[in-house]
């Protein structure tokens, strides 16, 4: 949470996404275990959705659904809507890596792995190096961002809708 606070604080227009495979995982957990794979499969239709129009309708219709027996599950995932939506807003090309945090966890899992081992060893500076070269390493096995060509289009504020660029037509027909 510290990060989504300092985040806020240098860039206040950063929008988040929630990763959906952890929500789906702490839905998941305020069920029975025999109302699970229903229930993962209605989140699913959610965040598989071609549109945020079909998403939102999935995602009320999940509400419904699992609200009156099972309220604690709906509030879990009610409290996040605009944050696990986020997604839709962006290029198509970039959905995969952004709704989940999943490419950002396995960045930190060797840096974690390695500094839990050597508590102590090092001092500060030489931890910083020994991180920016593990994050070296790891950088050759990444895998380069589908529509990364985008990019510029998301940084210079041009808008999408479900995934495609928006366009304004200002020209008047002949």
């Amino acid at each position: 949470m510290g990060f989504w606070a300092a985040l806020e604080e240098v860039y206040p227009q950063t929008r988040q996404q929630r990763c959906w495979m952890h929500k789906t995982m702490n839905v998941l957990n305020c069920l029975p275990k025999s109302a699970q794979p229903k229930a993962k499969q209605a989140l699913h239709e959610i965040w598989q959705a071609e549109t945020r129009g079909d998403a939102e309708k999935a995602f009320d219709l999940f509400i419904r659904t699992y609200d009156p027996k099972y309220p604690k599950a709906a509030i879990c995932l009610q409290k996040d809507r605009e944050e696990l939506m986020a997604f839709y807003d962006f290029p198509a090309q970039h959905w995969q890596s952004i709704r989940t945090s999943n490419p950002i966890e396995s960045t930190f899992g060797t840096n974690r792995h390695r500094t839990k081992r050597s508590k102590g060893c090092l001092s500060r500076d030489g931890m910083l190096h020994m991180m920016f070269k593990l994050g070296l390493c790891a950088e050759k096995k990444w895998r380069r961002l589908r529509g990364f060509d985008y990019l510029v289009k998301v940084v210079t504020g041009i808008k999408f809708k479900d995934g495609v660029e928006v366009t304004t037509n200002n020209q008047a027909a002949a």
